[in-house]
This record gives C-alpha cells, structure tokens and sequence, in this order.
C-alpha cells in the first residue's frame, strides 16, 4: 500500500473513532484511551508480542478507568 493510501486510512479511522467517543463519560473515554497507550507500550516494551500487548491494554485500561472516575468526582 502506498503512503498516501495508508495515510488516508489512518486518518479517516480516527475522524470515526473521535465521533464514536461523542456520548462516553470521562471514565469511558479514559478507559479506551488507556487501553489504547497500554497496548501499543505493552507491543514496544515485550517486542511485539501478543502477551505483551493485551497485558499492556488491560493495565492501561485500568489504570484509565480509574483517572476517568477521579475526574467524574466519583
């Protein structure tokens, strides 16, 4: 695939992803937002490995989640 193409891509998957996030709570959001850092620093830290990347996203995810209520007030 070319740049451009990929580029494209990328960016229309994040234009849907921001519109899909409209109506989620803070704590929603930091849920997704953690889970997304998590991952892709769980990808890099064990070397892409696939263990390494779901233990990255469920600690960022939780860790989110929990940033998320602080700012609710909860």
């Amino acid at each position: 695939m070319k740049i451009r193409t990929q580029a494209s891509i990328g960016a229309m998957v994040m234009a849907l992803g921001i519109v899909g996030c409209a109506d989620m709570s803070p704590s929603e959001k930091g849920t997704v937002a953690g889970a997304a850092i998590g991952g892709v620093a769980g990808s890099a830290i064990s070397g892409g490995s696939t263990l390494g990347t779901v233990g990255g996203a469920v600690a960022g995810g939780v860790i989110g989640h929990e940033v998320g209520e602080r700012r609710e007030g909860r």
